[in-house]
């Protein structure tokens, strides 16, 4: 009998948003970039959306959460993906990903880059 893995993602979300740690970056904000990728067994393939995760979710999820200002991009990608798992109990892992464009320190850097990874079950 064959088993089926069903990822859903969203892929470069492009948001302005006031996340730093420094006062500073709280007031002048910067560009980021949002990868959030869901995976897991699917319920069926009936062709009803019920059955699978919404995209239209997980990007609603993404603008709410980059508009909540945080120091840390951590905390953003916690809350993102607290929010998912409340709306996709069912999912068996989440990866979130964030890359903060010219982050603000000297020299010439492309991004800053937080991963932040879920999964229902521990890692043995």
């Amino acid at each position: 009998m064959s088993h089926f893995k069903q990822t859903v993602a969203l892929r470069d979300v492009k948001c302005f948003a006031m996340h730093g740690y420094y006062p500073e970056e709280q007031l002048i904000g910067n560009h980021f970039i949002i990868d959030l990728v869901t995976e897991f067994t699917p319920k069926g393939f009936d062709d009803e959306l019920a059955q699978t995760v919404n995209y239209e979710d997980l990007n609603l999820v993404i603008r709410e959460e980059m508009e909540n200002t945080q120091k840390l991009l951590e905390t953003v990608l916690k809350n993102i993906i607290s929010k998912v798992i409340e709306l996709y109990p069912f999912v068996d892992l989440i990866e979130a990903s964030i890359r903060k464009l010219n982050p603000p320190m000297p020299g010439q850097i492309g991004h800053s880059f937080v991963k932040l990874t879920y999964t229902s079950t521990p890692a043995i």
